[in-house]
Parts: structure tokens; C-alpha cells; sequence
């Protein structure tokens, strides 16, 4: 449920930034926010698509923060129901304005519980790998949702 507020928030951006007679729009090339107004045009923040595609991906999991223009998510720890003594905390960084795998890097934070006390634990390193690819897909799958709407 704490995600909720959040998209709420990242949908309610471009239309606050709207206000005063400026027009917002989203390049369809890189997914990166557009506000006219003024002398010219200017970009804020990250890429929207993987922006909303790690939210989705991550939707599992309770958010500590999220900051679509530094693009940093990072999620509270998560403790899986078949796996109790293990709990998960993922950071991802979104780098880059573009749709590009290298714009993204995720990192995962690994503990295991030893009777009532959390301990630092090495992480698959196959775990950031996954849900970087689940993003990008996700990503991708957006951006063409975007460029072909459905009738």
C-alpha cells in the first residue's frame, strides 16, 4: 500500500509542473519528461519508463524512498514468507534520461537471521542481474504500449 502514494505522487509531477501555463509532454524517443515554458524547453529528471518499470517491478516490496530526479528507489527490507530468516533491501539508481540497460544498476543488500539478531549476508549476485532484466523488459514493454496505444 505504500506504493500507492508514491505513483500518485510521480503521476502528479508533470501536472503540477503544468501550472502557470507551462506545457508538459513525454519524449517518445527517450521517455524523459518535458516542460515548455519560458524562453525554451527543459528535461527533469530520469527516464520515465524505467522510472515506472522499477516502481512496478519493485511493487512487491516496501519503499523506504523514492526520488524520480535523482532517480534513487530504495526499498525497506523484505522478508519473504518461505524464507523467514532471510530479508532483502534493493537500491536501484536510474543514470541516464535514455532507455538504455547501462542507465540502470541495481543493488541488493543481503541479511540472514541468527535467533533474534540480523546479520550482513553475501547476495546472489544473480539477484541484481534478474530484476535488472525484469525492468528493462518491463521498460521496454511500456514504451511500446506508449507508442502504440490500443484503439
Amino acid at each position: 500500500m505504500r506504493i500507492l502514494p508514491l505513483l500518485l505522487c510521480a503521476a502528479a509531477l508533470p501536472l503540477l509542473a503544468a501550472c502557470g501555463g507551462n506545457e508538459t509532454s513525454t519524449d517518445m524517443e527517450t521517455g524523459a519528461t518535458i516542460v515548455a515554458g519560458g524562453p525554451g524547453k527543459m528535461t527533469l529528471g530520469v527516464n520515465s519508463y524505467l522510472w515506472h518499470a522499477a516502481l512496478d517491478t519493485l511493487s512487491f516490496m516496501p519503499l523506504a524512498s523514492a526520488d524520480p530526479f535523482g532517480g534513487v528507489i530504495i526499498t525497506d527490507w523484505y522478508v519473504a514468507p518461505s524464507l523467514p530468516d532471510e530479508r532483502l533491501k534493493v537500491t536501484i539508481y536510474i543514470m541516464d534520461r535514455n532507455l538504455r540497460a547501462d542507465g540502470l544498476k541495481v543493488v541488493v543488500f543481503r541479511q540472514t537471521r541468527n535467533g533474534a539478531n540480523w546479520g550482513d549476508a553475501t547476495p546472489n549476485p544473480d539477484t541484481a542481474h534478474k530484476l535488472e532484466d525484469a525492468i528493462l523488459t518491463r521498460a521496454r514493454e511500456l514504451r511500446l504500449a506508449t507508442m502504440n496505444p490500443r484503439a
